[in-house]
């Protein structure tokens, strides 16, 4: 179903201790190094950047003044809805080219107001998912969505059964009409074969889509306050640590006491597997509603949905995590210098995320932290340093945790294209290494979003989740290939053994994490009843296919599906494309260091053009790439060489004076 409502959620689930974590995202690729790195920089390359003027905290007043602001704003909204059914309801039953233009740029209208009232419920509601007003206020504005859609779900149901000869008339009636043709083909032509009955089936369809924004608004407060919360641990210094979102990941990322670490693992290990049957329960509901949409609208199932959605092929798909899981062994090296730099006989699950720095418990401050991201970009064309500098301050990024108060965890970035404004940015920043990739990743797609709000209709602000994760995952390269040149041997070496690690988050986990979605609709819909350890059982069993050997992980099944968001997301099987995007960012970024001049001209316009051409077109036409087994296997053979690079390094460490 389409949505009038674009709510960008953006944060990877990043391979950890326990297995993993949600966090916002990092990961990186990094350039061949030597042993004589510099010592970071904090003040090079932060180019028209006062200091003075960051801000840390979002000024959601930028988009309205107050609350009761924007409540006025919903209301004239489900007036002016219900005007556009009674102005336009009787012109689509004898349609002409015109009418159908008015009927885009007025609706187009709605939709761009609408976005920016979710904007504010929804970033309000993740400052404090225990404010009642705006959670109120979400399942308002989602209702007023599916409202909208079934008063203008005539026009759907037409749009998507006209022939190319009736789309060729309506063409021929008005010229302005060229302008929208490439959504008109994507958002209506191609789903031809997927499209409403009639009215009363698009209502129907529209009530599940509410259901599902539904279930994931509750899934995310369980997570927030529930699932990610698993109780307090005594230190072996006797001071009590509450676990939580962000304690549970700082702990087991500088805590050099391994008991300490062990103790937080389990924590909350056992504590997921206590939380597994409340949130099967929402699993399994939402999985049956998915594939009751799908199956409604000519799909075999939800998967299937998606595939057709992203214009790719189950078969692509399939090629991508074969070749993942037949070569895990390439990170086997990394693993092994990890275990040998702890001093350990083997490896732990609670050993995975620990930085290995000489003082793993460094912390970066904040500016300090912008001033590298802008460094970064020295190579790039200027408008990078240009959105970086409108987005850092303008109120645009909400950067430090506060889980007290009812603060989501991990990170996401709201596209403003309505506004042509920068993005919003959501952060749980703690002054960690990963923090700085975090960070730079977000305002990947921060630049991606602005630049399209200001070169594209408001309708081709839009795009398919592996192509917005390109720009992101792409920006962390650029903040690596900067920090292995800059940064000091120490770090340089904990920031090339961390990316390695990120390369296994994303070549291995987010792809099996999409096969766990898959496999868990198929259970959900053999079984009446499933419970949290029939889908820790599947979890544990997949992802013994995916994680290597050389980690002792623990016999019991694993409930760490139960606090990862994007599962319960409402456009399904998000993670693959984590994947997926980091295999062309790949590519990019080798095309990058050959000729930066020629690639900063066609980066701008893939960034630029949205939805304006397919996927596959804009990858082709801007690059000339592919997605196939090559793609893949190349991905791979650079995991490969880094693999090989970090040992060289450590070899060079070891070998010099202390």
């Amino acid at each position: 179903m389409q949505s009038s409502i674009k709510v960008y959620r953006f944060g990877i689930v990043i391979k950890s201790a326990e297995g993993f974590f949600i966090s916002a995202m990092f990961i990186a690729i990094m350039l061949l190094i030597n042993g004589s790195c510099l010592a970071a920089s904090p003040e090079k390359g932060m180019t028209g950047l006062n200091r003075s003027e960051i801000t840390t905290s979002w000024d959601l007043s930028n988009l309205f003044k107050d609350r009761e602001t924007a409540t006025s704003e919903f209301e004239r909204l489900k007036i002016k809805s219900q005007e556009i059914n009674a102005t336009f309801r009787h012109l689509f039953e004898n349609l002409t080219g015109p009418d159908l233009l008015k009927y885009i740029e007025e609706n187009k209208n709605f939709s761009r107001n609408l976005s920016v009232v979710m904007a504010y419920a929804y970033g309000q509601n993740s400052l404090n998912v225990n404010d009642k007003f705006f959670e109120n206020f979400v399942s308002d504005v989602q209702n007023l969505s599916t409202e909208h859609y079934k008063a203008t779900s005539f026009a759907d149901v037409l749009l998507k059964s006209l022939s190319p000869a009736e789309w060729n008339r309506l063409f021929s009636e008005q010229p302005g009409l060229e302008k929208y043709r490439a959504y008109l083909e994507n958002s209506y032509q191609r789903f031809r074969d997927h499209r409403p009955r009639n009215e009363t089936h698009a209502a129907f369809l529209a009530d599940i889509s509410n259901q599902l924004m539904k279930i994931n608004t509750e899934a995310e407060k369980k997570v927030t306050n529930n699932v990610t919360v698993a109780g307090n641990i005594t230190l072996e210094n006797g001071s009590e640590l509450a676990i939580n979102s962000q304690t549970y990941s700082e702990l087991l990322s500088t805590d050099s006491n391994r008991n300490n670490r062990k103790m937080g693992y389990d924590k909350r290990f056992y504590h997921l597997i206590n939380e597994s049957d409340k949130m099967a329960d929402i699993y399994c509901n939402k999985s049956r509603l998915d594939d009751q949409i799908a199956r409604e609208l000519n799909y075999s199932d939800s998967y299937d949905a998606k595939m057709f959605e992203t214009y790719l092929t189950k078969e692509q798909v399939e090629t991508m995590n074969q070749v993942f899981k037949e070569r895990k062994g390439d990170f086997d090296g990394y693993y092994e210098f990890r275990r040998t730099r702890m001093n350990l006989s083997l490896l732990k699950p609670y050993d995975l995320a620990l930085q290995l720095l000489k003082n793993p418990d460094k912390k970066y401050g904040y500016e300090d932290t912008l001033s590298n991201i802008s460094a970064s970009y020295a190579a790039m064309d200027p408008a990078f340093q240009e959105i970086f500098i409108k987005t850092t301050t303008s109120g645009s990024m909400d950067v430090y945790p506060n889980p007290e108060g009812g603060k989501q965890p991990g990170g996401y970035c709201q596209d403003m294209c309505a506004l042509q404004r920068p993005a919003l940015i959501f952060m749980n920043f703690k002054g960690l290494m990963q923090d700085q990739k975090t960070l730079t990743h977000e305002m990947g797609h921060a630049i991606n979003f602005y630049l399209m709000g200001n070169n594209v209709d408001y309708l081709y602000c839009a795009g398919t989740e592996y192509e917005m994760e390109i720009p992101s995952t792409f920006n962390e390269e650029l903040f690596v290939d900067y920090a292995l040149e800059n940064y000091d041997q120490d770090t340089a070496l904990a920031i090339l053994a961390d990316s390695v690690s990120d390369y296994e988050s994303y070549f291995t986990f987010q792809p099996m994490i999409t096969e766990f979605e898959h496999k868990a609709h198929e259970l959900c819909r053999q079984k009446a009843n499933v419970s949290g350890g029939d889908l820790n059982t599947l979890w544990t069993n997949l992802s013994r296919e995916y994680r290597s050997r050389l980690v002792d992980y623990y016999p019991e099944d694993s409930a760490q599906w139960t606090y990862i968001n994007h599962i319960y997301l409402t456009n399904n099987y998000y993670t693959f494309s984590y994947a997926l995007s980091k295999a062309v960012t790949l590519s990019l970024f080798k095309m990058y260091k050959e000729n930066p001049e020629k690639f900063n001209v066609n980066y701008m316009a893939y960034l630029s053009a949205g939805s304006t051409l397919t996927p596959p077109e804009k990858l082709k036409k801007f690059f000339g790439i592919e997605i196939d087994k090559k793609l893949f296997e190349d991905a791979m053979d650079i995991v490969q060489m880094r693999v090989l690079q970090l040992q060289e390094l450590e070899g060079k460490r070891l070998a010099s004076p202390s």
